[in-house]
């Protein structure tokens, strides 16, 4: 029986494998989600037992040391619901308060009766007359709370047992108005998740796109009473909302990365997917709306690629001209492809094109540049003397375009995406933003460049590269508008505003590294760079310049390596917008094998 049974698991595996990778996945890449899958690693998030033992002892500096935790029960199952009680009585934190708004029907009352019978100070329980949906149910239960700071918490899921300990040592470090965490889905066995959800540091536009915060969230009570608490008209999306406001308030908010709150995965919970409550979409969309009216941003929320993502279609009423910058070195064939594939496909009314020409040989480029210029009146070229080098080319070219937003572009790109430069120069347009990169494809259709990851193997990597093209990715990072450190200039687009402020690119980075040069420099600035899965590009890497594996060009790239290093030091290693559990061996977000000391994170 137990082979019959771990037969079926495979079988299950390799369905799960097929929808998450796609039939075009390499063998590696099919060995390494096996591996993460089937080996056992129970209890590998959990505190080490001394710790817990060590944290019974801990006193918060704050007067009002009680966090409670919030939670609506509503016909829960009996097993649930034990396992929910315990993980809070458990807790190492000793001063913890559950209140508990039960709006179960007559036909559960042994919900009732169990709480009633654990007699324990630190439980709160309120019978509620009737039932008022989780968003009004929650809020009543809000009212009993003697805490400062509260934590919502759902009926059917369970604490991690230092959640509350981690909670308070996390507002005593930083003074956080909002606190949240890290999370694991379990089917059965909550010490054996069956993922783990490792989230970046905030991010506004991946917040707008999905909920990715959900738990285990933590805030000052006095903050959930000000923005209103939870509102009805957004049940199932209610807390998407809430987050949404919290930004909007200016709290101060903060990230654990640590899993502390496990999410159980059963038909009733959109932990699964969202078919359990099919108008949690709809209701996302609406407080998402609600979102972009408040702050005064034209734009027109909708869904987004996948049930529980969202996107924002920006109103451009005056489109600024933007200036595309090409360098060029002979490949007229190459060239011809990228200027053609913007001809045909651009629906973004304000454009020009500025091809910079450097050191071309061939008679074959210059009779087509002529071309160029006498067919279209948007485009000029420009002659760059000197020795190849991207950084100064650039700069160059900025110094003669006259748009307001630059759209640095590789001669080896192709555009997919009739509205790409809309997409991009829409979220240019937003308050703050300084860089929008794009999504790039190679072209046998999987992702090479979806945002650039420090760290990954040693130093710096493509988020999702080789992953199937089409694919959510992890916590649907491939499918949403997200807050990045750095983006590729291989299409990347730049306010003139925030390219002036850091003086361009850094001529000593000729042809590595200048882009997250660029980037870093330019989020230090207070500017945000963002990346989005809607403008879609082919990338031909590699074709125009061939890569730096020997001799003189190895040299230069591990001159321009150690000069980053040497500017940016251990920032390299630490990106806020990625998880310090994730891999830096592999680009897929996969768990790392191995996972930092508990004290470390």
């Amino acid at each position: 029986m137990l082979k019959i049974k771990r037969f079926k698991e495979l079988v299950a595996l390799f369905f799960t494998y097929l929808k998450e990778e796609g039939a075009a996945g390499t063998i590696k890449r099919a060995a390494a989600f096996f591996r993460r899958r089937m080996k056992s690693r129970k209890g590998r998030f959990l505190p080490p037992a001394a710790a817990l033992e060590e944290q019974k002892k801990y006193i918060p500096p704050f007067e009002n040391k009680t966090i409670s935790v919030i939670t609506a029960l509503y016909n829960t199952d009996p097993a649930f619901l034990k396992e929910f009680i315990d993980s809070f009585l458990n807790q190492s934190y000793q001063y913890g308060q559950l209140v508990l708004a039960d709006a179960s029907d007559a036909d559960h009352a042994y919900v009732g009766g169990y709480v009633r019978s654990l007699d324990s100070e630190k439980i709160v329980y309120v019978k509620l007359e009737n039932n008022g949906g989780i968003s009004e149910n929650t809020n009543r239960a809000v009212k009993y709370a003697g805490g400062d700071y509260i934590c919502l918490a759902d009926h059917d899921d369970i604490l991690s047992p230092d959640a509350l300990y981690q909670m308070a040592k996390r507002i005593r470090d930083t003074g956080a108005d909002f606190v949240y965490s890290d999370e694991a889905l379990f089917d059965t066995d909550w010490t054996n998740p069956i993922v783990a959800h490792f989230k970046p540091d905030f991010s506004l536009f991946y917040l707008t796109n999905c909920n990715y915060i959900c738990h285990l969230a933590c805030m000052k009570k006095r903050l959930f009473e000000a923005l209103g608490g939870l509102k009805k008209e957004y049940d199932g999306a209610q807390d998407h909302d809430l987050f949404l406001k919290v930004r909007e308030s200016g709290a101060k908010i903060s990230h654990i990365p640590k899993v502390l709150y496990y999410w159980r995965v059963h038909s009733a919970s959109t932990s699964g997917g969202m078919e359990a409550k099919p108008y949690v979409t709809r209701h996302g969309v609406a407080a998402l709306q609600a979102h972009l009216d408040r702050c005064g941003i034209a734009a027109k929320a909708k869904e987004g690629m996948f049930p529980g993502t969202y996107k924002a279609d920006y109103t451009i009423e005056n489109p600024p001209l933007v200036s595309i910058i090409i360098p060029n070195k002979d490949r007229k064939a190459v060239l011809e492809k990228c200027i053609d594939s913007i001809y045909e496909k651009t629906t973004y009314p304000n454009f020009e094109i500025l091809v910079v020409e450097n050191n071309s040989e061939t008679d074959e480029i210059f009779r087509y540049y002529d071309r160029l210029e006498k067919r279209h009146n948007n485009l000029h070229v420009l002659k760059y003397q000197g020795s190849f080098n991207f950084s100064a080319i650039n700069n160059f070219a900025v110094r003669r375009a006259k748009g307001e937003m630059l759209l640095l572009l590789n001669n080896d790109i192709e555009i997919i995406t009739p509205g790409w430069i809309e997409e991009m120069a829409g979220i240019a347009l937003q308050k703050d933003v300084g860089i929008v990169g794009a999504m790039l494809y190679y072209p046998n259709d999987t992702v090479q460049h979806a945002g650039v990851i420090t760290g990954l193997g040693g130093f710096a990597g493509h988020s999702h590269k080789y992953h199937p093209r089409g694919r959510s990715g992890y916590m649907f990072r491939l499918a949403c508008v997200q807050n990045l450190s750095r983006v590729t200039a291989a299409c990347l687009l730049v306010t003139r505003q925030a390219f002036d402020a850091v003086g361009g690119l850094d001529e000593g980075f000729a042809v590595a590294f200048n882009d997250v040069d660029f980037c870093l420099r330019v989020k230090q600035r207070g500017y945000q760079v963002v990346f989005t899965p809607y403008a879609r590009c082919y990338h031909h890497e590699s074709i125009s310049r061939g890569l730096d594996k020997k001799g003189e060009k190895k040299e230069r790239f591990d001159g321009e390596k150690q000069r980053l290093k040497d500017r940016f030091g251990d920032k390299l290693l630490k990106d806020e917008f990625y998880n310090p559990n994730l891999t830096l061996d592999m680009e897929d977000f996969s768990e790392s094998r191995v996972l930092p000391r508990y004290d470390e994170v």
